[in-house]
């Protein structure tokens, strides 16, 4: 097996196990569904979803980057894409304040659930800024490509901000530009009056940075030790 063959192997085999995981996690929801007589956390299946889409748009990306130029109307498009889909992976994280909202046979279960959904989404969304992260780096040097992914990090802890809080979605950038832009600019001039949109940007923030930045080191020991 030839080099790249293995490469693609890897990538196939991590693929996979997304998909594996996933599939784990629509089982657990739907035993639960079945244990409680309702579907009240569908709204995870939605949410998974949405996590895949980024990981799909970087993949895409990484495509579009061997034959065209970053500054091209594709790489850019699909760049923008990317970034605005993004915060629905880790914004999963804060689908843990459901957990204790209705009245359920086994919480302990649900939180194995939710556990199974968020951790998949979240990883989905750390592999495709992982992606994204190696082509910055064959463009520019480590500390800028590594602020670029700080900055990347930031606004997709505005985006769950955004989305908790403020209950706008992604598809509002492009339904409704005016009301989102309304609500976003009111907390930029008049931040004072909005102390838990820094408490929740700040610590979103430190959560994602400390966890990629694990991820980024581990995927690089890895290498260095040749597993």
């Amino acid at each position: 097996m030839t080099l790249m063959d293995r490469r693609w192997s890897l990538r196939d085999q991590f693929i996979f196990a997304l998909c594996l995981s996933s599939i784990v996690s629509i089982g657990l929801f739907a035993y639960g569904a079945l244990r409680n007589h309702n579907l009240e956390f569908d709204y995870l299946l939605w949410n998974l979803m949405l996590a895949w889409l980024p990981l799909l748009c970087a993949i895409r990306l990484t495509v579009v980057l061997k034959h065209k130029l970053w500054s091209s109307w594709e790489g850019l498009g699909t760049s923008l894409l990317w970034l605005i889909l993004l915060p629905n992976s880790f914004y999963m994280i804060s689908d843990f304040i459901h957990l204790q909202e209705v009245q359920r046979v086994d919480v302990l279960y649900d939180a194995v659930m939710f556990t199974s959904f968020i951790y998949t989404g979240v990883t989905l969304g750390f592999s495709s800024l992982y992606l994204i992260h190696l082509q910055l780096k064959r463009r520019l040097r480590a500390r800028s490509a590594s602020g670029w992914i700080a900055f990347t990090l930031l606004a997709c802890s505005a985006g769950i901000y955004i989305g908790r809080d403020l209950r706008w979605n992604s598809w509002d950038v492009l339904t409704n530009p005016g009301g989102l832009l309304f609500d976003i600019s009111d907390r930029l001039f008049h931040p004072s009056a909005y102390p838990q949109m820094f408490v929740t940007i700040i610590s979103f923030f430190i959560l994602l940075a400390s966890m990629y930045g694990l991820l980024w080191r581990g995927a690089h020991l890895l290498q260095a030790t040749g597993e």
